[in-house]
């Protein structure tokens, strides 16, 4: 009997570290944890980008990794193309704001 729950605490042990390695982050992949919040960023931006009004007419896309926002697009002006990355980074959880935006 003792050696059946032996065994049993072992299994359950393994299966326990290989779900939580599934879920670490390593430098080219997010942990489930570090998706779920750059999701919430991305939503932030998107939103604070859209209730810009300079901003109406922008063609711009936002990716987040790691607290990291991209924003890429189109801009219709060098001065939307600097309100859009002011705002980005205005937003909470944003580390830093990549600017991969092109005037049209």
């Amino acid at each position: 009997m003792t050696n059946v729950i032996r065994k049993l605490l072992s299994l359950a042990g393994a299966v326990l570290m290989v779900t939580a390695l599934g879920c670490a982050s390593t430098a080219k992949q997010e942990g489930t944890g570090e998706y779920a919040d750059d999701t919430v960023i991305t939503g932030k931006v998107k939103t604070a980008i859209f209730n810009e009004p300079t901003l109406k007419s922008a063609e711009i896309n936002v990716e987040t990794f790691k607290g990291v926002v991209q924003l890429s697009g189109f801009v219709s002006s060098a001065a939307a193309e600097t309100t859009a990355v002011a705002v980005a980074r205005n937003v909470g959880g944003v580390k830093s704001v990549k600017n991969d935006m092109r005037l049209k």
